[in-house]
């Protein structure tokens, strides 16, 4: 198990307490596994999730803002990814929390 190498001041435990909020929208969780296996922009992710694309694109723009999230312009298009490894190590150990008996 991952130790936490020191106690979180206040303002730590108020930027983590945003990242899980970011965390608490279901529209938001699916957007994210969608970018788990590819690059996408935001009318593949709303085909993909029969979501309309503002919608997306408002809820990438909080992903974007929470560095979740990272955007790759390609002529007028911006394809979508996660931002690092460490965002999809938190949704999988999430994942594996919640399916434990």
């Amino acid at each position: 198990m991952g130790h936490i190498i020191h106690k979180p001041d206040e303002a730590e435990l108020s930027d983590l307490s945003d990242l899980f909020k970011v965390f608490g929208d279901e529209t938001r969780l699916k957007i994210l596994f969608a970018l788990f296996e590819k690059e996408l922009c935001v009318g593949d992710i709303a085909e993909s999730l029969n979501i309309s694309q503002s919608a997306i694109s408002h809820q990438l723009k909080l992903l974007k803002q929470s560095r979740l999230v990272k955007g790759r312009r390609d002529g007028k298009l911006i394809f979508y990814s996660l931002a690092d490894d460490h965002v999809s190590t938190v949704i999988a150990q999430g994942l594996e929390h919640v399916n434990e008996d």
